[in-house]
């Protein structure tokens, strides 16, 4: 990054901070953990105390006894069906090769929370971040003297981008930390080299466990942290479009929340819907791969959802740096 480019991105960097967008973040994630902290613990109380017993192996009996008897009702969707079949089998392999999935500590806490937060919660938090990193210019009246300067249009949006990347990767570093330590204050900071499963593939809609394998927890976090921070990439790169594109920054909030909340209805509802496999949203849910859950659409692998995404974010920022440097934003 020569020296220009590096000033032109610590400039962004006083400006996003500024904005006070960053510490928002912070303090959302800073009292939502917590909550949610609070929640996992009164659900491991309640089901402790129905079971009369801190013995996991009840309590994961017992979850698939659960399962079985949803499996019995006739107006269970079909697509759920499959999703519970294959989750029951998941469960009988923690349990007969005895493995407490639902082990107590910081990390198994952080990593509950990715699993819960990379299709929905952590997209947004980036949105709130990233929604008016371009159209704030217009807003604040400051687009005509950021362009008079004597640099190049793309070298401005580049700036704006790899500050944006920059805020991105420490927001999911933020989770992470955050997740273990306010966590950790419930259910403790051990936990690192608990071995968890991974490596499971579904192929007809069967779970297929011939290829799984055991990872100490660090690792798998280092996985699961890591294609959540691919997810919030390509989402804040989708929003650096949109902001582009879009002058208001409120209008950009709303296209990109309403573009995540039908994502999380579709997820639920895109069985029926083939072709909808190719929308971002409904990619974003990548650490179910590395869970063994049953996909939103048969056929849907990592590859594939890591290649979509791709183009999604390829394709965005083509289209950001083609109108920015040929509109005449000035205007």
């Amino acid at each position: 990054m020569n020296q220009s480019m590096l000033g032109l991105v610590q400039n962004e960097t006083v400006k996003l901070l500024r904005r006070r967008r960053f510490l928002v973040v912070v303090l959302i994630l800073a009292i939502l953990i917590p909550i949610f902290t609070y929640a996992q613990y009164r659900s491991v109380v309640t089901a402790q105390e129905r079971m009369g017993t801190t013995d996991w192996r009840p309590l994961l009996t017992q979850q698939i006894v659960d399962m079985q008897n949803r499996l019995a009702s006739s107006r269970l969707p079909e697509e759920w069906r499959d999703f519970i079949k294959i989750r029951i089998q998941q469960q009988q392999y923690y349990l007969d090769h005895n493995i407490n999935p639902m082990a107590p500590g910081g990390p198994t806490f952080a990593r509950g929370f990715m699993d819960q937060a990379i299709s929905m919660f952590l997209p947004m938090i980036i949105v709130v971040l990233a929604v008016d990193i371009v159209s704030a210019e217009f807003s604040e009246g400051t687009i005509k003297l950021l362009l008079t300067r004597p640099v190049r249009r793309w070298k401005v949006l580049t700036s704006k981008y790899i500050t944006l990347l920059l805020f991105t990767s420490l927001t999911v570093l933020m989770t992470l930390i955050l997740a273990y330590l306010l966590s950790g204050v419930v259910f403790g900071y051990s936990g690192w080299d608990l071995p968890i499963l991974t490596g499971f593939e579904v192929t007809g809609g069967e779970l297929v466990t011939s290829g799984a394998f055991m990872l100490p927890q660090w690792q798998f976090l280092l996985m699961q942290y890591g294609l959540g921070w691919f997810v919030c990439i390509v989402v804040g790169t989708v929003t650096f479009m949109v902001s582009v594109l879009i002058r208001s920054a409120a209008a950009g909030m709303g296209i990109m929340m309403a573009a995540l909340i039908s994502g999380t209805i579709l997820t639920q509802m895109a069985s029926s819907w083939e072709s909808s496999k190719y929308l971002f949203v409904v990619n974003l849910q990548l650490t179910d791969y590395l869970n063994g859950t049953l996909p939103p659409i048969k056929g849907m692998t990592l590859p594939f959802s890591l290649a979509v995404l791709t183009i999604w974010a390829v394709a965005a920022l083509i289209v950001a740096y083609t109108v920015f440097t040929r509109r005449d934003v000035t205007s």
